[in-house]
């Protein structure tokens, strides 16, 4: 793990480097954006590191602002790079002239520093604009004529990057579906519990109504907050932790919390249903869809997940595609329904390019 975090330090250092040096060269010789450049670089190189280093002493509207560049850079320079390598490979076809092209030319400065800027706007706009997802669940162990409501959300991220003024608009959002149940997937918060403090947020998520309640299962990142110090702060949002435990709700599901991977001895999903009344739908909340099997076995109703955000922007979410046997979206596993929701969250900057922000509603 070491050698690897080293490894992806070096390529984000090496991508850096590559990405600066040749818009360096793309401005003429004593262009006064040249220094604007280089200061504009450091900062957005050291932000992320500055911000990790020193969030704790940071005042909080500095760290919101070194953290919301830092991350945002990062999207941006992934598009950089690729949009600058092809302004590299392109001379190698003979469309264009190598030297004309790639130096003392502010026709390609500008011209790729606008199409980035283009593409992050809508990305932008894209991450703004909150998809609603329904379908229903048929269960023969549902009471007959049941339909029980529940909105699922998951990676919310809450924190430095989203904050009061968001959270606001998403509860009212939910509020309006008049669920059943809320069912939160873990990652409410992103990496520190200090500014939902600071911002009050816990008075919004008490906000959070549904007849049978809200409840929520952990992610990694409650676990990058400290676990700890995470369940202290959902103490006082009015939201019921499941943390590899089992409720009945309502006498009309048995819902199954697990706690995150994170925790290596989190107990098996057959442990935590001993007791459970297995007469009603079970549907089991787990952040990262890692174990779909384990529902399958214990013949779940429905498995919600989240996680994987479908990689946020392209063209992550081929990766996501590759590593999780269902990295977004609606799948039937033997008999088992599978819902990932790509989040109404992000991590980082407010990008979604490729993937889309949503929140989900779904009766059983």
């Amino acid at each position: 793990m070491k050698y690897f975090a080293i490894l992806i330090f070096a390529a984000y250092l090496g991508a850096n480097l590559y990405v600066f040096i040749r818009l360096w060269q793309m401005l003429p010789a004593g262009a006064w954006l040249r220094p604007v450049l280089v200061a504009f670089g450091v900062l957005a190189v050291t932000a992320v590191g500055v911000f990790f280093a020193l969030r704790g002493s940071l005042p909080s509207g500095i760290a919101t602002a070194v953290y919301g560049l830092g991350t945002s850079w990062m999207v941006i320079l992934l598009y950089l790079f690729m949009a600058v390598l092809i302004a590299d490979i392109l001379p190698w076809t003979g469309l264009v002239e190598r030297t004309a092209f790639l130096r003392s030319n502010y026709t390609t400065f500008f011209g790729i520093v606008g199409l980035i800027a283009l593409v992050m706007v809508a990305g932008n706009l894209n991450y703004h604009k909150k998809r609603r997802v329904e379908f229903t669940v048929e269960s023969a162990q549902a009471p007959a004529g049941d339909k029980l409501k529940m909105v699922v959300i998951s990676d919310l991220h809450l924190g430095y990057t989203i904050g009061p003024r968001e959270l606001s608009r998403w509860v009212r959002k939910i509020n309006g579906e008049n669920p059943d149940l809320v069912i939160i997937v873990g990652d409410l918060i992103d990496t520190d519990v200090r500014p939902l403090y600071n911002k009050d947020m816990a008075a919004i998520l008490r906000g959070l109504k549904a007849r049978y309640g809200v409840y929520m299962v952990p992610g990694n990142h409650e676990y990058i907050s400290g676990i700890d110090a995470s369940l202290e702060f959902l103490s006082t949002t009015g939201i019921t932790v499941l943390r590899d435990s089992v409720v009945t709700v309502g006498d009309r599901i048995v819902l199954a919390g697990r706690d995150d991977r994170t925790n290596l001895r989190r107990k098996p999903l057959w442990r935590l249903l001993k007791g459970a009344d297995r007469s009603l739908p079970l549907v089991v909340a787990d952040h990262q869809p890692a174990d779909l099997s384990d529902a399958v076995r214990e013949g779940a109703a429905l498995q919600v997940s989240g996680h994987t955000h479908r990689g946020q922007v392209w063209p992550f979410n081929w990766v996501t595609d590759r590593i999780y046997e269902d990295s977004h979206g609606l799948v039937d596993k033997e008999g088992t329904k599978v819902f990932v929701s790509s989040g109404l969250g992000i991590w980082g900057g407010k990008f979604r390019i490729g993937t889309v922000s949503e929140y989900v509603v779904i009766y059983i």
